[in-house]
């Protein structure tokens, strides 16, 4: 296995380009602002390429949605004419969520299952769940949903696993901080939409 100072010195400042503008894509949605979006965008098109090389196949093809949820996402957070939308945090029903939790179960099987018995994918089920569950959580940022900062939470603990045994540590670094993150992201987006319920009732 490779030191961590000899991955570092090999391919990791590509890495590290992506995982600053992952940070920023997080920070600036903790923010509500639409920014995010463009941020993610960058990262999202050099993971792809990392993803692939390290044999994580769902998480590479994961990228490619990505980048299509960032047009969404900012096309959603500030509208076809580029203005501030202002769109409003809100919450996911029970039973949203048990649908969200089915399908991301049903596909991470399905796809688990054909990576393992067809390609060299490592850890394809994990793959699987990895990517179909950011697949939801991140359409669930897009429209704003409250709730995602939790599914993040799962996600990104293994995501971290993965990480680190595929020898991206830079990444997995990211994902640390992610974690941090998510728990400041949690407090500031329920505060902005009590904040919004409260003026609703007034």
């Amino acid at each position: 296995m490779a030191t961590v100072a000899e991955q570092l010195l090999q391919n990791s400042v590509l890495e590290l380009v992506a995982v600053v503008f992952a940070i920023a894509y997080l920070v600036l949605a903790v923010k509500e602002n639409s920014l995010c979006w463009c941020a993610a965008g960058i990262s999202t098109l050099i993971f792809l390429f990392i993803f692939w090389d390290v044999k994580l196949y769902m998480e590479s093809g994961l990228q490619i949605y990505y980048l299509g949820m960032a047009f969404y996402g900012w096309y959603q957070w500030r509208g076809a004419q580029g203005e501030a939308t202002n769109l409003p945090i809100s919450r996911w029903s029970a039973a949203q969520h048990v649908k969200a939790l089915a399908l991301t179960a049903v596909l991470t099987f399905a796809s688990g299952s054909l990576l393992n018995s067809g390609t060299d994918a490592n850890f394809p089920y994990l793959d699987s769940f990895t990517t179909w569950a950011s697949v939801v959580t991140t359409f669930m940022v897009a429209h704003k949903i409250l709730e995602n900062w939790i599914y993040w939470l799962v996600i990104d603990c293994v995501s971290i696993y993965l990480y680190i045994d595929r020898e991206l540590f830079f990444t997995s670094l990211l994902f640390a901080i992610y974690i941090v993150i998510i728990f400041y992201g949690w407090f500031a987006w329920n505060k902005s939409y009590r904040e919004r319920e409260s003026e609703a009732v007034l």
